[in-house]
């Protein structure tokens, strides 16, 4: 009997070894696991799909690109703390990364749109005020006077370049946009030397005593949710004219109450209008932290230490905070510790080289 459960034991050990995964404390949301390989993508999709990422004519002035507010050497954000937006305006919350977007379950910061629908998502980007302002009945005719974009959409899709067809190519080229090598997935997969020993004490601070998979969670690093954690406001919102002037008419057009005297980002709010929901905003990856500094919706926390210090004394304040967010007691070393942890899980560098932006041409009459 006794050799029974011992077999069995061994059995079960093996079955959670094999499953690549750390299980969170009690009660905690999902467990840490691998990030899953991405969904392969077409390559005459893909291809197409990062000529149109760095191309300035899905603009509306034809001045920027997806590129310019997600830069493959800024961790696939823009490094500044908001986001600059549309040329003649500024945006008033920050760029998030790219990186692994294709795993999301809500984006942007308030949630307002599905991240199962990335070409939804694509259109969002391109056809916004704030962001790239473009008609998408005269980007396609721009496209159409490119040949070397003619015959790309012809063999990706059969047809000539469209609406349509953009949005799906550049939602296929999101997809190969994921994590690669990550030291902490090796570690998930048994090689024990994959982080360091700080990095480990981190993990288990990060699982147990800091309380941060409570909400980083899963094999994105996210419970998908949101929070409210009193982040302080970052006043250039309120300071700068033309920031604060895309932040009313952003709450305007999609409909928050009493939009012209708001002192606060609502987050969550503009989406459910319960005030409830007043001051979240979606629970970010950690995936490739260490890459896409400054930290928070506002940007705000410009540092890794910087956001271990905020959460060590409990956040913040303001409505409806998350009872979870209390004072840790954390000591220099554990806080360093827990550091050491959030930057095993950036992998090697994810790039894009920046393809030559093909030429127009003059066509022949009927052609096009």
């Amino acid at each position: 009997m006794d050799r029974v459960r011992v077999v069995g034991r061994r059995i079960l050990c093996g079955i959670l070894l094999s499953a690549w995964v750390l299980l969170p404390a009690s009660g905690w949301g999902a467990p840490l696991a691998p990030l899953p390989a991405p969904k392969a993508q077409k390559p005459a999709q893909a291809e197409l799909g990062r000529r149109l990422f760095f191309d300035p004519r899905m603009s509306g002035d034809g001045g920027i690109s997806c590129a310019t507010c997600h830069m493959p050497a800024k961790g696939w954000g823009d490094g500044q703390a908001l986001s600059a937006g549309y040329p003649g305006s500024k945006y008033f919350r920050n760029a998030q990364t790219l990186l692994n977007a294709a795993y999301n379950k809500r984006v942007f910061w308030d949630g307002r749109l599905s991240g199962a629908d990335l070409p939804t998502l694509v259109r969002d980007h391109l056809t916004e005020a704030h962001f790239m302002l473009v008609d998408g009945r005269l980007f396609p005719e721009r496209l159409k006077q490119v040949p070397a974009y003619v015959k790309m959409f012809k063999e990706a899709y059969g047809g000539e370049p469209s609406f349509g067809g953009s949005l799906k190519a550049i939602s296929a080229f999101l997809h190969t946009i994921a994590s690669r090598n990550v030291p902490f997935d090796k570690f998930l997969k048994g090689d024990k030397k994959a982080i360091s020993a700080e990095a480990q004490k981190g993990l288990a601070l990060f699982r147990g005593k800091a309380g941060c998979a409570a909400c980083h969670n899963g094999a994105l690093l996210s419970d998908g949710g949101f929070h409210a954690l009193g982040v302080p406001e970052n006043e250039q919102i309120f300071q700068d004219p033309l920031r604060h002037i895309t932040f009313r008419r952003f709450n305007k057009v999609i409909g928050v109450p009493n939009f012209m005297n708001l002192r606060a980002d609502p987050g969550l709010y503009v989406v459910t209008k319960e005030e409830g929901d007043r001051g979240k905003f979606r629970t970010p990856t950690l995936r490739e932290v260490a890459k896409t500094a400054p930290y928070m919706h506002n940007g705000a926390l410009a540092t890794l230490e910087d956001v271990v210090a905020f959460y060590d004394k409990g956040g913040g304040s303001g409505p409806n905070k998350s009872p979870r967010l209390k004072p840790l007691g954390l000591s220099a070393d554990e806080r360093n510790a827990l550091v050491a942890f959030l930057k095993s899980l950036s992998g090697e560098a994810v790039s894009a080289k920046e393809p030559k932006i093909p030429d127009y041409e003059i066509r022949k009459l009927g052609d096009n």
